[in-house]
Protein backbone atom coordinates (compact mmCIF):
# COMPACT_ATOMS: atom_id res chain seq x y z
CA UNK A 1 0.00 0.00 0.00
CA UNK A 2 1.00 3.68 -0.37
CA UNK A 3 1.96 5.78 2.68
CA UNK A 4 -1.63 6.98 2.81
CA UNK A 5 -3.88 3.92 3.04
CA UNK A 6 -7.07 3.60 1.01
CA UNK A 7 -10.08 4.37 3.19
CA UNK A 8 -13.04 1.97 3.21
CA UNK A 9 -16.38 2.41 4.93
CA UNK A 10 -18.38 -0.64 6.07
CA UNK A 11 -22.08 0.14 6.53
CA UNK A 12 -23.87 -2.68 8.33
CA UNK A 13 -26.13 -2.86 11.39
CA UNK A 14 -24.54 -6.19 12.39
CA UNK A 15 -21.65 -5.35 14.78
CA UNK A 16 -20.09 -8.79 14.30
CA UNK A 17 -19.95 -8.35 10.53
CA UNK A 18 -18.50 -4.85 10.94
CA UNK A 19 -15.83 -6.08 13.36
CA UNK A 20 -14.87 -8.99 11.10
CA UNK A 21 -14.52 -6.85 7.99
CA UNK A 22 -12.69 -4.10 9.85
CA UNK A 23 -10.16 -6.59 11.21
CA UNK A 24 -9.62 -8.25 7.84
CA UNK A 25 -9.23 -5.10 5.73
CA UNK A 26 -7.12 -3.39 8.39
CA UNK A 27 -4.74 -6.36 8.27
CA UNK A 28 -4.56 -5.88 4.50
CA UNK A 29 -3.41 -2.29 4.94
CA UNK A 30 -6.67 -0.36 4.50
CA UNK A 31 -8.04 2.31 6.80
CA UNK A 32 -11.49 1.02 7.77
CA UNK A 33 -14.43 2.93 9.20
CA UNK A 34 -17.81 1.50 10.20
CA UNK A 35 -21.37 2.83 10.34
CA UNK A 36 -24.65 1.27 11.42
CA UNK A 37 -27.04 3.22 9.19
CA UNK A 38 -27.35 5.97 6.62
CA UNK A 39 -26.97 8.76 9.15
CA UNK A 40 -23.70 7.44 10.54
CA UNK A 41 -22.54 6.68 7.00
CA UNK A 42 -23.00 10.30 5.95
CA UNK A 43 -21.14 11.60 8.98
CA UNK A 44 -18.14 9.45 8.11
CA UNK A 45 -18.27 10.49 4.45
CA UNK A 46 -18.33 14.13 5.50
CA UNK A 47 -15.20 13.78 7.61
CA UNK A 48 -13.09 11.13 5.83
CA UNK A 49 -11.71 10.60 2.31
CA UNK A 50 -13.58 7.34 1.70
CA UNK A 51 -12.81 5.55 -1.58
CA UNK A 52 -15.12 2.52 -1.34
CA UNK A 53 -18.32 1.91 0.63
CA UNK A 54 -19.33 -1.66 1.47
CA UNK A 55 -23.06 -1.11 1.85
CA UNK A 56 -25.42 -3.71 3.31
CA UNK A 57 -28.79 -3.78 1.53
CA UNK A 58 -30.87 -4.68 4.60
CA UNK A 59 -30.27 -1.62 6.74
CA UNK A 60 -32.83 -0.12 9.13
CA UNK A 61 -34.48 3.07 7.89
CA UNK A 62 -33.25 3.81 4.38
CA UNK A 63 -32.05 0.54 2.88
CA UNK A 64 -28.83 0.06 0.96
CA UNK A 65 -30.46 0.45 -2.46
CA UNK A 66 -31.89 3.86 -1.61
CA UNK A 67 -28.63 4.98 -0.04
CA UNK A 68 -26.66 3.78 -3.08
CA UNK A 69 -28.86 5.86 -5.38
CA UNK A 70 -28.34 8.93 -3.22
CA UNK A 71 -24.59 8.40 -3.02
CA UNK A 72 -24.22 7.92 -6.76
CA UNK A 73 -26.30 11.01 -7.52
CA UNK A 74 -23.88 13.08 -5.43
CA UNK A 75 -20.57 11.45 -6.28
CA UNK A 76 -19.62 9.47 -9.38
CA UNK A 77 -16.11 8.94 -8.04
CA UNK A 78 -17.12 6.89 -5.01
CA UNK A 79 -16.86 3.11 -5.18
CA UNK A 80 -20.01 1.35 -3.98
CA UNK A 81 -20.30 -2.39 -3.35
CA UNK A 82 -23.70 -3.65 -2.21
CA UNK A 83 -23.78 -6.64 0.15
CA UNK A 84 -26.99 -8.68 0.29
CA UNK A 85 -28.37 -12.02 1.32
CA UNK A 86 -30.42 -12.19 -1.90
CA UNK A 87 -28.81 -13.72 -4.97
CA UNK A 88 -31.57 -13.63 -7.61
CA UNK A 89 -30.54 -12.16 -10.99
CA UNK A 90 -33.26 -9.54 -10.73
CA UNK A 91 -31.97 -8.43 -7.32
CA UNK A 92 -28.45 -8.11 -8.73
CA UNK A 93 -29.69 -5.99 -11.63
CA UNK A 94 -31.70 -3.75 -9.32
CA UNK A 95 -28.61 -3.38 -7.14
CA UNK A 96 -26.36 -2.41 -10.03
CA UNK A 97 -28.94 -0.03 -11.40
CA UNK A 98 -29.09 1.73 -8.07
CA UNK A 99 -25.65 3.05 -8.91
CA UNK A 100 -23.49 0.39 -7.25
CA UNK A 101 -20.27 -0.79 -8.88
CA UNK A 102 -20.68 -4.36 -7.68
CA UNK A 103 -23.08 -6.65 -5.84
CA UNK A 104 -21.86 -9.34 -3.44
CA UNK A 105 -24.10 -11.98 -1.91
CA UNK A 106 -23.81 -13.48 1.57
CA UNK A 107 -22.15 -15.60 2.70
CA UNK A 108 -18.98 -14.38 1.01
CA UNK A 109 -15.29 -15.13 1.37
CA UNK A 110 -13.30 -12.18 2.70
CA UNK A 111 -10.57 -12.73 0.09
CA UNK A 112 -13.18 -12.57 -2.66
CA UNK A 113 -14.52 -9.31 -1.24
CA UNK A 114 -10.97 -7.92 -1.13
CA UNK A 115 -10.55 -8.82 -4.81
CA UNK A 116 -13.83 -7.05 -5.62
CA UNK A 117 -12.66 -3.94 -3.77
CA UNK A 118 -9.40 -3.92 -5.75
CA UNK A 119 -11.32 -4.24 -9.04
CA UNK A 120 -13.61 -1.35 -8.10
CA UNK A 121 -10.59 0.78 -7.15
CA UNK A 122 -9.00 0.09 -10.55
CA UNK A 123 -12.27 1.06 -12.20
CA UNK A 124 -12.38 4.32 -10.26
CA UNK A 125 -8.91 5.26 -11.52
CA UNK A 126 -10.07 4.83 -15.11
CA UNK A 127 -13.51 6.33 -14.67
CA UNK A 128 -12.48 9.85 -15.54
CA UNK A 129 -10.68 8.76 -18.74
CA UNK A 130 -13.50 6.85 -20.35
CA UNK A 131 -14.05 7.89 -23.87
CA UNK A 132 -17.04 7.94 -25.96
CA UNK A 133 -16.18 9.92 -29.05
CA UNK A 134 -18.13 12.89 -30.21
CA UNK A 135 -21.20 12.34 -32.33
CA UNK A 136 -23.64 9.47 -32.30
CA UNK A 137 -23.72 5.90 -33.47
CA UNK A 138 -26.73 4.78 -35.50
CA UNK A 139 -28.32 1.35 -35.54
CA UNK A 140 -31.69 0.48 -36.97
CA UNK A 141 -33.98 3.44 -36.38
CA UNK A 142 -32.00 4.61 -33.37
CA UNK A 143 -29.33 7.22 -32.70
CA UNK A 144 -27.25 6.68 -29.56
CA UNK A 145 -25.14 9.49 -28.08
CA UNK A 146 -22.97 7.83 -25.43
CA UNK A 147 -21.36 11.03 -24.14
CA UNK A 148 -24.75 12.60 -23.43
CA UNK A 149 -26.45 9.31 -22.48
CA UNK A 150 -29.18 9.89 -25.06
CA UNK A 151 -30.99 7.22 -27.08
CA UNK A 152 -33.39 8.66 -29.63
CA UNK A 153 -35.59 7.11 -32.29
CA UNK A 154 -36.03 8.33 -35.86
CA UNK A 155 -39.38 9.78 -34.77
CA UNK A 156 -37.57 12.05 -32.31
CA UNK A 157 -38.78 10.17 -29.23
CA UNK A 158 -36.19 9.49 -26.54
CA UNK A 159 -36.02 6.07 -24.90
CA UNK A 160 -35.15 5.92 -21.20
CA UNK A 161 -32.47 3.42 -20.24
CA UNK A 162 -31.67 2.16 -16.77
CA UNK A 163 -28.05 2.34 -15.63
CA UNK A 164 -27.42 -1.32 -16.39
CA UNK A 165 -29.03 -1.07 -19.82
CA UNK A 166 -27.02 2.04 -20.66
CA UNK A 167 -23.69 0.54 -19.56
CA UNK A 168 -24.33 -2.60 -21.58
CA UNK A 169 -25.51 -0.76 -24.72
CA UNK A 170 -22.56 1.67 -24.45
CA UNK A 171 -20.14 -1.28 -24.38
CA UNK A 172 -21.72 -2.83 -27.46
CA UNK A 173 -22.03 0.49 -29.29
CA UNK A 174 -18.38 1.32 -28.62
CA UNK A 175 -17.42 -1.82 -30.55
CA UNK A 176 -19.99 -2.13 -33.39
CA UNK A 177 -19.67 -5.32 -35.37
CA UNK A 178 -17.42 -6.87 -32.72
CA UNK A 179 -18.56 -9.88 -30.72
CA UNK A 180 -18.26 -9.18 -27.01
CA UNK A 181 -18.27 -12.11 -24.61
CA UNK A 182 -20.53 -12.29 -21.58
CA UNK A 183 -17.43 -12.14 -19.39
CA UNK A 184 -16.27 -8.89 -21.00
CA UNK A 185 -19.75 -7.38 -20.76
CA UNK A 186 -20.05 -8.40 -17.11
CA UNK A 187 -16.76 -6.65 -16.34
CA UNK A 188 -18.15 -3.52 -18.00
CA UNK A 189 -21.49 -3.56 -16.21
CA UNK A 190 -20.43 -4.71 -12.75
CA UNK A 191 -16.60 -4.88 -12.68
CA UNK A 192 -16.64 -8.55 -11.77
CA UNK A 193 -16.05 -11.85 -13.51
CA UNK A 194 -18.88 -13.61 -15.28
CA UNK A 195 -20.28 -16.75 -13.68
CA UNK A 196 -21.95 -19.22 -16.09
CA UNK A 197 -24.86 -19.46 -13.63
CA UNK A 198 -25.34 -15.68 -13.57
CA UNK A 199 -27.92 -14.49 -16.10
CA UNK A 200 -27.53 -10.77 -15.43
CA UNK A 201 -26.19 -10.03 -18.93
CA UNK A 202 -28.83 -12.16 -20.65
CA UNK A 203 -31.62 -10.42 -18.74
CA UNK A 204 -30.28 -6.98 -19.65
CA UNK A 205 -29.88 -8.01 -23.29
CA UNK A 206 -33.50 -9.17 -23.32
CA UNK A 207 -34.65 -5.84 -21.89
CA UNK A 208 -32.63 -3.87 -24.45
CA UNK A 209 -34.12 -5.93 -27.26
CA UNK A 210 -37.62 -5.19 -25.98
CA UNK A 211 -36.82 -1.48 -26.32
CA UNK A 212 -34.78 -1.48 -29.53
CA UNK A 213 -36.01 -4.26 -31.78
CA UNK A 214 -39.11 -4.28 -33.97
CA UNK A 215 -39.41 -7.99 -33.16
CA UNK A 216 -37.42 -8.90 -30.03
CA UNK A 217 -37.86 -12.61 -30.77
CA UNK A 218 -35.93 -12.14 -34.05
CA UNK A 219 -33.35 -9.47 -33.15
CA UNK A 220 -31.53 -7.60 -35.91
CA UNK A 221 -29.71 -4.97 -33.83
CA UNK A 222 -28.24 -6.95 -30.92
CA UNK A 223 -27.60 -10.45 -32.19
CA UNK A 224 -26.34 -13.56 -30.45
CA UNK A 225 -23.21 -15.36 -31.64
CA UNK A 226 -23.70 -18.79 -30.15
CA UNK A 227 -20.92 -19.81 -27.80
CA UNK A 228 -19.20 -16.42 -28.07
CA UNK A 229 -21.42 -13.55 -26.94
CA UNK A 230 -23.33 -10.62 -28.40
CA UNK A 231 -22.72 -8.12 -31.19
CA UNK A 232 -24.37 -4.83 -32.11
CA UNK A 233 -25.14 -4.35 -35.81
CA UNK A 234 -24.62 -0.67 -36.58
CA UNK A 235 -25.44 1.38 -39.66
CA UNK A 236 -28.03 0.01 -42.06
CA UNK A 237 -26.86 -3.61 -42.14
CA UNK A 238 -29.65 -4.67 -39.82
CA UNK A 239 -32.44 -3.25 -41.93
Amino acid sequence: MENTPVEILVVDDDPVACARLKAYFSAEGYAVFVARDGGEMQRVLDSEAISVVLLDVGLPGKDGLELARELRARDDGLGIILVSGRSDDVDKIVGLESGADDYVTKPFNSRELLARVKIVLRGLRGRGSKGGGSGSIRFGRWSFDIAHRRLQGSDGKREILTRGEFDLLAALASHPGVVLSRERLMQTVSHRAWDPNDRTIDVLISRLRDKLEDDPRHPEIITTVRGEGYVLIAGDEGR
